[in-house]
């Protein structure tokens, strides 16, 4: 097992002295908050985008009132986002875009946000017009 001077010392022999980018290990916020983040985020966009238009949609018709008209909707968009949270299948998917962004960063020292704004990833609002 290396000392914790062997394992900075090899941080440092990484271009940009921020850890190895093919190691596959996770930290607690990793595994507790980025990863599940992800998820959340692909189970809205890909997997449960009719619930979450109806559950939208209703919002948008109720106002004030939407916390007890959109009770039926929310339920369901958040029944189909549970399923997904809890695939495994799924999971894996999550995790392993999750190490090949980290791993863009270690060797580029560039964060995902800043990369998507380099010429020819034209960004609006935040979001990549490049897929």
């Amino acid at each position: 097992m290396p000392t914790q001077d062997e394992s900075h010392k090899s941080n440092l022999t990484n271009p940009h002295g921020l850890g190895d980018p093919d190691d596959r290990r996770l930290r607690i916020v990793e595994k507790e908050v980025l990863i599940p983040k992800i998820m959340r985020d692909r189970a809205k966009k890909e997997k449960c985008v009719a619930e979450v238009a109806e559950f939208t949609k209703c919002c948008a018709a109720s106002s004030l009132l939407m916390a007890y008209t959109c009770r039926k909707e929310n339920a369901l968009m958040q029944e189909c986002q549970s399923r997904w949270y809890k695939d495994e299948g799924f999971k894996k998917e999550c995790e392993d875009i999750y190490f090949k962004e980290r791993r863009e960063f270690r060797l580029t020292g560039i964060p995902k946000k800043h990369r998507l704004k380099e010429p020819g990833n034209e960004t609006i609002g935040g979001k990549s017009t490049v897929d």
